[in-house]
């Protein structure tokens, strides 16, 4: 994944060196939320003419090596829309998507909706993936029927090909709430934990750390998020 501006230039180069050398690179990820800019996202915050330049010179010519390109995860709030449509604009032909991965955060009303806006929006465009999904601080019983409502739905969706919930961390650093981590805060997997990876439940309860701030979207954990992609 390009996560922001810092690495841009030579990212072309790391990935066919990489391929060349015989790593099986399928797809690439695009600027994780640059309509998100402040403390509040956590976004990378770039301009859509340096994305557009960005990406046509460092993930468009990818396509040449049998990769599938994945477009800028946006976030879900008005601004994405708007930051997503102004970069296509700005791309003028020249930026050739596969694939659109999707942020959103909150209860699976909302999710369908927004998942459903997206696909209405670009229908262009044949795939989607769910890159980051939750109901941030809520109780265990309501993060848990988000969770298996929101997996249901997504498994259903013919055009979702991966989908990763957030997230992958112990429950007492949690940014997101101790209730919707993987893990408790001895690093034992939750229900949600177990259930992501196709197991039955543990029966392990996650416990919070009173003493630390609920901040989600964009931050770094969703590194680790992203290596727990599900195929749909």
């Amino acid at each position: 994944m390009l996560w922001g501006t810092g690495d841009s230039s030579s990212f072309y180069t790391t990935v066919k060196g990489l391929k060349d050398g015989g790593m099986n690179i399928s797809s690439v990820l695009f600027f994780n939320e640059p309509d998100g800019c402040g403390q509040v996202y956590g976004g990378s915050c770039i301009d859509v003419e340096t994305a557009a330049a960005t990406w046509k010179s460092q993930i468009e010519p990818l396509k040449d090596l049998g990769i599938k390109l994945g477009g800028p995860a946006v976030t879900s709030a008005n601004s994405g829309f708007t930051w997503l449509q102004n970069f296509f604009t700005q791309c003028a032909g020249g930026c050739s998507v596969d694939f659109l991965p999707v942020h959103y955060y909150g209860d699976f009303q909302g999710l369908a909706s927004h998942i459903g806006q997206v696909n209405a929006t670009y229908q262009n465009i044949s795939s989607m993936w769910v890159t980051e999904f939750g109901y941030p601080n809520q109780s265990l019983e309501i993060s848990q029927n988000f969770y298996n409502q929101s997996v249901a739905f997504l498994d259903r969706v013919p055009y979702i090909q991966r989908y990763s919930y957030f997230g992958s961390f112990r429950s007492d650093v949690s940014n997101v709430g101790p209730n919707a981590a993987m893990l408790t805060q001895k690093g034992q997997l939750t229900d949600i934990g177990a259930w992501y990876l196709g197991d039955a439940a543990t029966g392990n309860i996650p416990k919070g750390d009173g003493a630390h701030l609920a901040r989600f979207a964009g931050w770094p954990l969703v590194v680790f998020a992203a290596l727990f992609y599900c195929i749909a």
